[in-house]
Parts: C-alpha cells; sequence; structure tokens
C-alpha cells in the first residue's frame, strides 16, 4: 500500500494552527523539528488522509492544510483502517503508528464553524524511528504488522 505525501506541517507554539513547511526534519522520540507538539511519548506525530479532507471540504468547509492540527497529508492511504503497529517509509523517515483517533476535549474552531471535525475519528498517531527528512511529493508505503514484530497501543 503507498500514497503520495501532499503537505508537513508544524506550529511554533501550542493553541496555533499548523502550516505547510517544504520539507519535515523528523527526530526519533522527538516528532517534527520545531513542532510543538513534539515531545518523548506516543503522539510524536500525527497524520491524516489527504482524501478524507478532499471529501470533508465538498461539503462546504474550506479547511486548509495543517487546519486540523495534522503534521502529514496523504493522499491514497487511509490510515484508519490501518492497524496500530503498522510501518509508514517516506524520504529517509520509518514511523511507527502507535494510535488510530483521538478523543475531542473541545470543540476545535472547524467543529465551531462547520458542526463537525474529522481529526479525532481520522487522524492517526506515530513515533518516529529513523531520523530524516520527508517532502511533499515522496511516496509513502505503509507495511501491515506482522507476528514477528508485535505492537500494542491505545485505539481510541
Amino acid at each position: 500500500m503507498e500514497g503520495v505525501v501532499k503537505a508537513i506541517c508544524i506550529s511554533p507554539e501550542k493553541g496555533t494552527e499548523k502550516r505547510p513547511i517544504p520539507c519535515g526534519h523528523f527526530i526519533p522520540d522527538f516528532g517534527i523539528e520545531h513542532d510543538a507538539h513534539g515531545g518523548k511519548w506516543h503522539r510524536q506525530v500525527s497524520l491524516l488522509s489527504y482524501d478524507k479532507v478532499v471529501a470533508f471540504n465538498e461539503r462546504g468547509a474550506n479547511v486548509m492544510d495543517g487546519d486540523f492540527g495534522e503534521n502529514v497529508l496523504v493522499e491514497g492511504l487511509d490510515f484508519k483502517n490501518l492497524p496500530v503497529g503498522t510501518l509508514l517509509r517516506a524520504g529517509t523517515v520509518l514511523l511507527k503508528m502507535t494510535q488510530i483517533g483521538k478523543e475531542c476535549h473541545s470543540h476545535c474552531a472547524i467543529h465551531k464553524r462547520v458542526g463537525d471535525c474529522i481529526m479525532p475519528r481520522e487522524g492517526v498517531f506515530a513515533q518516529v524511528l529513523t531520523e530524516g527528512e520527508i517532502r511533499p511529493g515522496d511516496v509513502m508505503t505503509a507495511e501491515l504488522p506482522s507476528p514477528d514484530r508485535p505492537f500494542t497501543a491505545a485505539v481510541v
């Protein structure tokens, strides 16, 4: 399975929208360099299927890359239907999916504007295993977990 990276987004401060950058430097046990949400935890990088954003915009949402708080937008991969433990390779980076979805404690600006937000049910999270760079246009491949590579983490 593979898709194409459409955008890499970061935010310099928590509570601000993420905005696209031309290249993301991914750091193990942290996330993306200069992203305020990086850290040593299981949600270092957030990913969202670009196709889901397109469908959401067809309902009149008019959201831009990074508006859902996602770090990586990928066309052609339906992240929600991949299992936790899936390895994701793009550029020179290796990620491992650790969580599907998230609980939304307070409605974001998109939910307040449109009445819905797809990130809590469509977004996934990953840890950075291998340092490197990802750029828009890079191919991302998904490798499903196998019995010799067991993994457990949160599914919300």
